[in-house]
């Protein structure tokens, strides 16, 4: 659809009603959604114990999330554009949430990771359409801030679905945990439905399968568009190994630390909401296709710090990591949102299905690297990982992208 000048002067601007009440009902949906996927993630062990299956049978109740979640983006990209965004939005979080609630009571593992792969399903409801209904209802000088608040809620939300659960679970136990979160994430939910306007700029489009495969096929056939979906694979694959895996490298010499402090490590997701800050602003003002150069060498930085064997050096590469990291996704996400010019929420949900395939198929692949090889090579393979995907946003930088 044309955007006219009419449009474009009435979409909401930094200072404005209606910008405060989009930030901050998008940033509490990026809370809710990544506090209930990553959940279960520190209390895999004592899944392990009640349910009484091993740690490998035990990550599914994470998997099942996150590809319930890349299952969900694929369906969404043929069937969001149909949907109002604020319905679609507003019925996943509170669906989810109900899912979650529903978690606490359940006795069966197989039957929990059905749940939990049908709110990550949900869940993609929101993953889906966020950036699209930013990139069509906030001005353009105050998109990079929006979305980076957005990202600054997933980054949040992945924190607290792991520092939080895990401190309440070792105080109670798992289901207080989950039905914490559930009922939190009922409360932003709700407040979400109520605070953020109703899109002034979006026309629903009736779903034709047809021309849904068309558009992913124009997509594809934008070199922009999917060298940014493959070095997005890349570089999510990289951060959830470095965050699957260095935990395991803090529990062994020379480091030998425990694992309450171990679990610290998460605590540098508040680094990567700075990251989506710094990186938001700056694009406001400078091409992102050229502020994302800096970040890549500063992710390969990082690694390489964290082969020093000094805990000093390693925290310190995994903030530099986590900071460029997140700034970096930041920017991936506004070049996408900014090369659609239709089909936003189609080009989006095709960048988080290759964004959660990386982490998918890269996260587990690099723990054999770790477990034959050692945490050298391990980095090293990071580093290819990272040299590659920054080689892909180079090469999208180089071309004409619309701003």
């Amino acid at each position: 659809m044309a955007t006219t000048d009419t449009q474009i002067n009435t979409k909401a601007a930094r200072g404005s009603l209606r910008f405060r009440r989009i930030k901050n009902s998008i940033f509490l949906s990026g809370l809710s959604v990544f506090a209930q996927l990553y959940l279960f993630q520190p209390v895999l062990p004592m899944l392990c114990k009640e349910f009484g299956v091993t740690p490998a049978q035990s990550s599914w109740a994470v998997s099942a999330s996150t590809m319930g979640m890349a299952a969900g983006l694929f369906i969404f990209s043929f069937k969001a554009d149909a949907v109002p965004r604020k319905h679609l939005m507003g019925g996943a979080m509170l669906v989810s949430a109900v899912l979650t609630l529903l978690s606490v009571f359940i006795r069966d593992f197989h039957l929990l990771i059905a749940v939990n792969f049908v709110k990550g399903a949900v869940l993609s409801g929101v993953t889906a359409v966020a950036l699209a209904y930013l990139s069509e209802e906030v001005a353009t000088t105050s998109l990079g801030l929006a979305i980076s608040l957005y990202l600054s809620g997933n980054a949040i939300g992945g924190m607290a679905g792991r520092i939080v659960v895990m401190l309440i679970a070792g105080w109670a136990n798992w289901r207080w945990a989950a039905g914490c979160i559930g009922a939190t994430s009922l409360i932003l939910g709700l407040f979400f439905t109520k605070r953020l306007p109703a899109s002034k700029h979006f026309v629903a489009m009736p779903m034709n399968i047809g021309q849904k495969w068309q558009q992913m096929g124009v997509f594809f056939r934008q070199p922009v568009m999917v060298l940014v979906y493959f070095a997005a694979s890349l570089l999510m694959g990289c951060f959830v190994s470095v965050y699957n895996y260095t935990g395991f490298r803090l529990e062994s010499p020379p480091f030998s630390l425990p694992h309450y402090v171990i679990a610290g490590i998460f605590l540098m997701y508040t680094v990567g909401v700075l990251g989506t800050m710094v990186a938001g602003r700056l694009s406001d003002g400078i091409p992102p296709a050229r502020v994302i150069r800096v970040f890549i060498p500063l992710m390969a930085a990082g690694l390489l710090l964290m082969l020093i064997p000094q805990l000093v050096a390693l925290a310190a590469g995994l903030g530099i990591f986590t900071f460029s990291f997140f700034a970096t996704h930041t920017l991936a996400s506004r070049l996408i949102s900014q090369e659609a010019k239709e089909g936003k929420s189609t080009a989006t949900s095709l960048y988080w299905l290759f964004y959660y395939a990386g982490s998918s198929f890269i996260g587990t692949s690099t723990g054999v690297v770790l477990t034959g090889w050692g945490w050298s090579t391990f980095i090293a393979a990071l580093l290819g990982l990272v040299l590659a995907g920054g080689s892909l946003v180079f090469r999208a930088g180089r071309r004409p992208v619309i701003e």
